[in-house]
């Protein structure tokens, strides 16, 4: 058995490189086997009765099924490591970031370039993101700026006309006990934190405290729309070969932001790979899809990850989608 899942890999590896059907003969002279083409020719027969590889036309080699490209990937013991100059790359990319925007625009950029895939980055939902700060910042006697800051970088603010004047020693009160109360909590935490919060101050100003608490967890619940950027779909061209018909298929199914979403799901911290027909999308059953979550405190609270053809350099892209995310899940952790 091991001896054929070797020849499985030697035969993925080869077909990764060369996009040829592979031989016997081939695989004897370039890997070192130490069996002979007729030995080789037996365990390729028994990998195509399992369904792990195909004869695509007579007389040709063998290349991987989904279901070969399946086992191959859940084989690998390990992932090819990034290269010191690799690892210099993406810390100097991610450099200078000012905001979200920025990391995430940089974050989607990179993975493109790096994995030469169509790269996807969902930003982080707020109802994962904790609280980092609040701002309550006087703009007139009875209009308040309220900021709220996340530990994922996204920021919300809003304007909010009061029913009287606040002093600035209440505003001082407010913006302290606020944050003693919501700092390091979930979002989503909120509501139940912050419930008769406005019972913490004398009668006059409770109003004003209610109506700052009301719009503080309005800024708090999450948008119906999740936001995904992408880049990187010019690379598809390179590889429309790989692709069974056309690559307008994908072009398409890439455009509708509600496939991205399913295709990222939901934020976990360890890698998924999905193949070729795992892909509950017909349009995309060509591609394989590696995605993989991130997060500022070690606890995923979005997702991104390729997708590119199922003729891809598993290794090296898993590699290269772990590392963008750890990268990204520290600089947000010291950065934003």
């Amino acid at each position: 058995m091991e001896r054929r899942m070797e020849i499985l890999r030697a035969i993925v590896e080869d077909y990764v490189a060369t996009h040829e059907p592979v031989g016997s003969k081939v695989l004897a002279a370039r890997h070192g086997l130490s069996i002979s083409p007729a030995t080789i020719r037996n365990e390729m027969a028994a990998l195509e009765d399992e369904g792990l590889i195909i004869q695509p036309h007579t007389s040709a080699g063998r290349i991987p099924t989904d279901l070969g490209y399946r086992v191959f990937v859940d084989r690998l013991s390990t992932v090819k490591p990034l290269s010191a100059p690799e690892k210099r790359a993406i810390d100097k990319f991610l450099e200078g970031a000012v905001d979200l925007d920025d990391v995430v625009a940089r974050t989607v950029r990179l993975l493109a370039q790096v994995t030469h895939q169509v790269a996807i980055v969902q930003y982080p939902s707020l109802k994962r993101s904790s609280v980092r700060h609040i701002e309550v910042i006087s703009l007139m006697p009875t209009r308040l700026m309220l900021i709220l800051i996340a530990d994922t970088g996204r920021v919300e603010q809003r304007i909010l006309d009061l029913a009287s004047e606040m002093s600035e020693s209440t505003l001082s009160e407010l913006r302290s006990k606020l944050n003693a109360q919501a700092q390091g909590k979930k979002l989503a935490s909120l509501p139940t934190l912050l419930e008769a919060f406005e019972g913490n101050f004398a009668q006059p100003a409770q109003v004003n405290v209610r109506n700052v608490i009301s719009v503080v967890l309005e800024m708090a619940i999450e948008r119906n729309e999740e936001r995904v950027v992408i880049s990187g779909t010019s690379n598809l061209a390179r590889h429309a070969p790989d692709f069974n018909e056309s690559v307008h298929p994908v072009l398409e199914a890439l455009e509708e932001q509600v496939v991205l979403l399913r295709l990222l799901g939901e934020a976990v911290d360890e890698m998924k790979v999905r193949i070729g027909h795992e892909q509950e999308d017909k349009k995309l059953q060509s591609t394989s899809v590696i995605t993989t979550g991130y997060g500022p405190t070690g606890d995923a609270v979005a997702t991104l990850g390729i997708i590119g053809p199922t003729r891809m350099d598993y290794a090296t892209s898993m590699s290269a989608v772990g590392a963008v995310a750890r990268y990204v899940s520290r600089f947000l952790q010291e950065e934003i």
